[in-house]
């Protein structure tokens, strides 16, 4: 990866980001309806997430082109978690809020804060990603006393995985104990954030375990297998909620859709990751397709949304959210060439 390249994968999220917080802040500044006061929050801390994915693309390009440094090492995962920590503040303030939507911008806003903690960790995980080729090109299998011990790697995965847990927790508490249909609605966007969240920790744990060699043949499947059946809870559980046609609350399904895509572009890391431990895999620079691919889908998808909200207004949310959900597929999109870039299996 020459410098050019580099400047212009670490330039991705920031633009992504960049355009979150100013679509989310001008939606939210345009009115004072109760889909504004929702759509605007939620895409401008969409924003956060793409923050903490610049974090991870910095932490593991600066490694690759030679520029990483001891301060970077614990810089880059500290502007994650501090991004993280914000938009569950904001979160709570929302919650506690008087304004018409509280309660599901609120909840939502708090699970896009849980994504951004686990993404901050697997930006913690890459601080050692320059070992993964070395690991991978080791015929012999032995752990690399450079990479993580046992703990570090184990503490990594705890993490993500208790950040998932609080998400399904959150998201059955909305659906046991809520008697509002916000309730079910944001108990529905929280079961997607909680298959995105669980995503995640497939790919710390490959990262992770990679990069102190300890990652098994047998895991490639289990990860896979993981990531994509996450997304595919998402994916189905959206398309009943659509199916619910008269229903007030449908439209959540395109927000579960869309939430399942960003878990299939999650995948894409996984899955290379996989393929090429110990491995030759000739389509590895194929594989960025797929985040392209999940972005563009929410695109097209928002863009019949908006004209589906000329006709209902239930629409107006979806339609700008997805808008930010592509954000977040063509910023994975960046990470996922970075790897590919990177990971490859050097003697």
């Amino acid at each position: 990866m020459n410098h050019g390249i580099s400047i212009l994968f670490r330039a991705i999220p920031l633009a992504m980001a960049a355009f979150c917080f100013a679509y989310g802040a001008y939606i939210f500044s345009a009115g004072t309806d109760t889909a504004r006061l929702t759509a605007g929050p939620v895409v401008f801390y969409l924003g956060a997430i793409c923050v903490a994915l610049y974090c991870t693309a910095a932490t593991i390009i600066r490694q690759i082109i030679g520029t990483y440094t001891a301060a970077a090492k614990y810089l880059f995962p500290a502007i994650g978690y501090t991004f993280a920590l914000l938009t569950l503040v904001s979160g709570a303030f929302i919650l506690s809020s008087q304004w018409t939507g509280a309660l599901v911008t609120g909840h939502v806003v708090c699970g896009l804060g849980l994504i951004t903690a686990c993404v901050a960790t697997a930006a913690t995980s890459s601080t050692r990603f320059s070992l993964i080729p070395k690991n991978s090109a080791d015929d012999t299998f032995s752990v690399n006393t450079a990479g993580f011990t046992r703990a570090q790697s184990s503490l990594l995965i705890f993490i993500v995985s208790a950040v998932a847990a609080v998400a399904w927790v959150w998201c059955i508490l909305l659906y046991v104990f809520g008697t509002l249909p916000a309730h079910i609605v944001a108990g529905s966007v929280m079961f997607g954030i909680a298959c995105v969240c669980t995503s995640l920790i497939a790919l710390v744990a490959s990262i992770a375990r990679q990069a102190r060699g300890s990652y098994t043949m047998a895991e490639k499947r289990k990860w896979m297998g993981l990531v994509l059946t996450m997304g595919s809870l998402a994916f189905v559980l959206g398309l009943i909620l659509i199916a619910l046609r008269g229903e007030t609350i449908n439209f959540v399904g395109f927000v579960l859709i869309g939430l399942a895509l960003i878990c299939w572009s999650i995948s894409s890391k996984v899955i290379l990751l996989a393929k090429i431990w110990h491995a030759d895999f000739p389509l590895a620079n194929r594989i960025p397709i797929i985040p392209v691919l999940t972005a563009l889908t929410c695109l097209f998808l928002a863009a019949f949304l908006y004209e589906e909200a000329l006709f209902h207004a239930k629409f107006f949310v979806p339609a700008r959210v997805l808008a930010g959900f592509g954000a977040i597929c063509f910023t994975l999109y960046s990470i996922v060439s970075i790897l590919e870039s990177g990971a490859g299996k050097k003697a």
